[in-house]
């Protein structure tokens, strides 16, 4: 099992969909939700993905064809 920490920033457009949900319903990957901030314009989410690494990759390919940008995360958000 792989882990992997992103950040995914979402457009506008994307704010109301449930891509979070949907990648991990589409994919064998769980997502732990670390840190978030949503507004009107913008919207971030700092995650950890639990899973094989393929499939995580094939999962964050799927969330940046949706329009989602994705960044790797290095260190844990919550505790410093």
């Amino acid at each position: 099992m792989a882990n992997q920490r992103v950040r995914f920033t979402f457009p506008t457009r994307l704010i109301p969909e449930p891509i979070i949900w949907e990648l991990g319903h589409s994919y064998p990957i769980v997502t732990n939700i670390r840190r978030a901030q949503v507004e009107e314009e913008v919207g971030w989410v700092v995650l950890e993905l639990t899973g094989d690494e393929g499939k995580i990759g094939e999962g964050l390919d799927w969330v940046r064809s949706k329009g989602v940008r994705v960044d790797p995360v290095v260190g844990d958000v919550v505790e410093g």
